[in-house]
């Protein structure tokens, strides 16, 4: 009888965040206000499956599976959908949770669909030290944050091309307002900063300590994405960076830091590891 391996079950979870956009699209296209309950519980769905398969391959790496860029994708899409999921019922963003499924579809898929960056599984990446171990979670958990910060921000963009030029009809008519975008994109920007200074702080002990362990190409992608997010949100709490400008920055800022993650997928020196079988 066949056993469903880890990347089973997250080819699964993939399916039912595209589920979600499918239907989310359906609604909209028909003009029809999107159901909360439905795209919320496809959402959830999806969630589940995808903790189930990530701790599959927990433990099969002995450790938070975030040890290559597939790894890294599939986590940072679950940050994202497990932050949604407890953001989305408070602020009643049924139209965020389309815009969820349509992000942790892509992230999943595109991770799925290219065995290279699943071809190398680190075994024990982190040698049973649980300190650098939460360290990447937090970082990368962050990285989450920032994707939903991405949404957030797409919505307020459209939101602000819809009253520039009145067209409130359609799939405009289901965006919440622009001034409760701005104050949600607010905090999920000072809560992705908070985590990622986190990140940094516990981190920093190791790098000390082990500086000879760690990719010098790693630490400075982590640190300059970090400087960019904590400058974009020094300026929006000064006034200087707001409304459109502030959208167009966080948007901009998360496709960098997606494309910072070859670097950042912690390629220690003398990390045990073993080649994988192949997309399964």
């Amino acid at each position: 009888m066949h056993e469903f391996t880890d990347r089973t079950w997250l080819w699964f979870a993939s399916a039912l965040y595209f589920a979600g956009f499918v239907l989310g699209t359906i609604g909209v296209l028909r003009d029809q206000r999107l159901s909360r309950a439905s795209v919320y519980v496809t959402i959830a769905l999806g969630f589940l499956v995808q903790t189930f398969g990530m701790y599959l391959r927990g433990l099969a790496v002995h450790g938070c599976p975030i040890g290559n860029t597939f790894e890294i994708f599939q986590f940072t899409a679950w940050s994202a959908t497990a932050l949604y999921l407890v953001i989305g019922p408070t602020f009643r963003l049924s139209l965020l949770g389309y815009f969820a499924c349509c992000l942790s579809a892509a992230l999943t898929l595109v991770s799925l669909s290219v065995p290279s960056w699943d071809a190398v599984i680190r075994v024990n990446l982190f040698g049973g030290n649980p300190w650098i171990e939460f360290h990447a979670a937090l970082a990368l958990f962050s990285y989450g944050v920032f994707g939903l910060l991405g949404l957030t921000s797409t919505m307020y963009l459209l939101q602000f091309y819809s009253l520039k030029n009145r067209n409130l009809r359609g799939f405009f008519a289901f965006l919440p307002s622009i001034v409760d975008l701005d104050h949600i994109s607010y905090r999920l920007l000072t809560f992705g900063v908070v985590l990622m200074t986190a990140s940094l702080l516990v981190g920093s002990r190791y790098w000390l300590m082990h500086s000879a362990r760690v990719e010098p190409v790693k630490m400075i992608s982590t640190v300059v994405v970090w400087c960019a997010y904590a400058a974009a949100l020094t300026l929006r709490w000064r006034g200087v960076l707001i409304a459109k400008r502030l959208a167009i920055v966080c948007i901009s800022l998360f496709v960098a830091a997606l494309l910072s993650l070859g670097p950042v997928s912690y390629n220690f020196k003398n990390v045990p590891q073993r080649t994988a079988p192949g997309p399964r």
